[in-house]
């Protein structure tokens, strides 16, 4: 079954300013549960409060992995360029 939804590629800064990459349908919910309950992943558990300061949206979940297994790879210093230029983080 092939869901209509888009997928999002999205990076979080934790509190301690260490990046974490994931993907999802639902930006806004993921976030609250990186930040509020037991099903955000468990290495932004221990690096509360998060905040969503990347994204990008595919129309597959192939896509949007793929996307995110590049992203991961980036040093830090291209994934601080992509979010410079993203300009999501408050």
């Amino acid at each position: 079954m092939k869901s209509n939804s888009p997928y999002f590629v999205y990076m979080l800064r934790c509190a301690d300013s260490s990046l974490y990459t994931g993907i999802t349908i639902d930006l806004h919910r993921r976030v609250d549960e990186h930040n509020n309950s037991d099903k955000g992943a468990k290495y932004t558990k221990s690096r509360r409060p998060v905040a969503l300061v990347y994204s990008e949206e595919y129309g597959s979940k192939t896509e949007a992995m793929q996307r995110e297994i590049k992203l991961k790879k980036l040093s830090r210093i291209q994934k601080e360029s992509l979010i410079s230029k993203n300009n999501l983080e408050v």
